[in-house]
């Protein structure tokens, strides 16, 4: 079952930058606690051993909302990797996202896109999937992925039947890849994504490879002018999918690059990223809150 929906849209609010190139180098001895202050104690939950990195902070701003942010470590192969939490600060059981950044790191517009999210009703985890290589393995970022979930299911704040998960660039091929294969997800949106990049020992599955597996609906977010994932890979991707039957939606914008979302590190204010956030809480709101459309049969 298909939706198409093709919104040609002026180019506008391009990225200074794509996510491919000249992307910021990683510390070969990388300090896995980010700025803030350290717990003086440890807090187990579940298989991820998550330990406190930061104290919760409470933000309330015309932008977002009231919510709560703070950084924790996630352990995934006996090796801790710095997250982003953002969650709304009222009590209550939400739906929670795993939101994967791009080949350029956590930049600022992630975590202002998580606290938005957050204020939009989503608890939000953005784990920081380079802190030990700049080209982890799949199956690292896997074992990460489902940490990040571990520590989702184990918060007081989240329905752990309603997870979601989106990622942009890199981020965007890793929703495509674990999407069929992580049964807690519900739903994911893919960014700019690489349904054909694989074949190699780090990364061994393409993603198209992974779509007879596929139960959970998809939201495919592109722009015409993508040059390093092009606009024909991801017609040819959607072809597939439709062929196997599998539910999805593609939303297009014309003229758009690789990686508009984020400009120069921060999140996009033009029309055209905010109509694609848009795209992405309405879906996200739609299929957590609602029995999978088509042929889903979780």
């Amino acid at each position: 079952m298909i939706m198409l929906l093709l919104s040609f849209l002026s180019a506008s609010g391009c990225t200074g930058t794509s996510d491919t190139d000249d992307a910021p180098e990683q510390p070969d001895s990388p300090e896995p606690i980010p700025e803030g202050p350290e717990a003086e104690e440890e807090v187990e939950k579940g298989t991820g051993g998550n330990a406190l990195a930061s104290e919760p902070e409470t933000v309330n701003s015309e932008t977002t909302g009231q919510i709560q942010t703070l950084t924790v470590n996630i352990t995934a192969e006996d090796q801790e990797y710095p997250a982003y939490i953002s969650a709304p600060a009222e009590d209550g059981e939400y739906p929670a996202v795993v939101l994967i950044h791009s080949f350029n790191g956590l930049e600022q517009g992630y975590q202002d896109m998580a606290d938005r999210l957050a204020a939009d009703g989503f608890v939000v985890v953005a784990p920081q999937w380079q802190t030990y290589s700049r080209s982890p393995s799949d199956s690292g970022v896997e074992a990460l992925v489902r940490s990040s979930i571990n520590y989702l299911k184990n918060r007081d704040d989240v329905d752990p039947e309603k997870l979601g998960l989106t990622g942009f660039c890199a981020g965007g091929r890793y929703t495509m890849l674990f999407l069929p294969q992580v049964e807690e997800f519900k739903s994911g949106v893919a960014w700019y994504g690489f349904p054909y990049s694989g074949g190699t020992e780090v990364q061994p599955d393409e993603p198209a490879s992974m779509i007879d597996q596929l139960e959970d609906p998809m939201l495919i977010i592109h722009g015409t002018r993508d040059e390093p994932s092009n606009i024909s890979e991801i017609y040819r991707y959607a072809g597939e999918l439709d062929a196997a039957d599998k539910y999805f939606e593609l939303k297009v914008y014309q003229g758009e690059p690789h990686g508009f979302m984020i400009k120069e590190g921060e999140l996009s204010e033009s029309f055209v990223a905010q109509d694609a956030y848009d795209e992405m809480v309405d879906f996200f709101n739609r299929t957590l809150s609602n029995p999978a459309p088509g042929n889903s049969s979780r």
